[in-house]
């Protein structure tokens, strides 16, 4: 609660504010003002999810797309670790969305605590935080060092989540993330064909060869592990 940054917002800025804050938690020194040019778009006097998704890539981190369920905001916060969402304060008929970051909730007063425009702690009735995020489509996003794993995080979610970091340029940070992805799920054949592919494209040929290998021996019939595999031997 007291450790989490917090940026006021100016004027349809919510969107820089909000991922200031969740970078700056996971390691990034970054000031709103530096997001804005990469984030906010004049015209819809806001920010899209996809340029706040795109520019968490280009610092580093991982946006991995949390479930749309309270239980995977509250996994998040128990684990020391706030959540960017998004919420409609209108109606769906003529909304006003806003981002802002959950920093936590009281469980005995049912309520939910929010860095959010100009306040620090805004606390609001959960129920009603509740259905502002469901007007919204239930979008949240946990910002994440390269290695760090979401509370319930899903392993195909968490490898696309590695992927667009890869495709952002960031294939070390990436390895990292198929690295702590292996830790976690060294059963899913999914996991070692991502590491495979990063090791490929790094030139790594003969650790790109025994992820393939790794990735036909848990699913033999997996078309892609078996062409990555001969691509490697050949």
């Amino acid at each position: 609660l007291d450790a989490t940054p917090f940026f006021p917002q100016e004027d349809y800025q919510c969107g820089p504010a909000a991922l200031a804050t969740v970078l700056q938690v996971s390691g990034v020194a970054v000031e709103p003002a530096e997001l804005v040019p990469q984030v906010y778009l004049p015209g819809r006097r806001g920010s899209l999810q996809a340029e706040l998704i795109g520019a968490t890539r280009r610092h580093g981190r991982l946006a991995y797309r949390l479930p749309g369920t309270g239980q995977a905001l509250l996994a998040e916060l128990e684990a020391g670790r706030p959540v960017l969402l998004l919420q409609n304060l209108g109606s769906r008929a003529l909304p006003t969305f806003h981002y802002a970051v959950l920093i936590g909730y009281d469980a005995n007063r049912n309520i939910a605590l929010l860095r959010s425009g100009r306040s620090e702690r805004l606390a609001v009735r959960w129920q009603s935080f509740a259905r502002s995020w469901d007007r919204a489509g239930r979008w949240a996003i946990a910002v994440l060092e390269p290695g760090v794993i979401p509370a319930q995080a899903q392993v195909a979610d968490y490898l696309e989540a590695a992927a667009g970091l890869e495709a952002a340029g960031h294939e070390r940070a990436a390895g990292i993330a198929y690295d702590a992805a292996l830790a976690r799920w060294p059963q899913q054949p999914l996991a070692w064909l991502a590491r495979g592919n990063a090791a490929y494209l790094a030139g790594e040929l003969a650790a790109a060869a025994d992820a393939y290998a790794r990735a036909v021996a848990l699913a033999p019939g997996d078309a892609v592990a078996r062409n990555n595999l001969a691509q490697v031997l050949l």
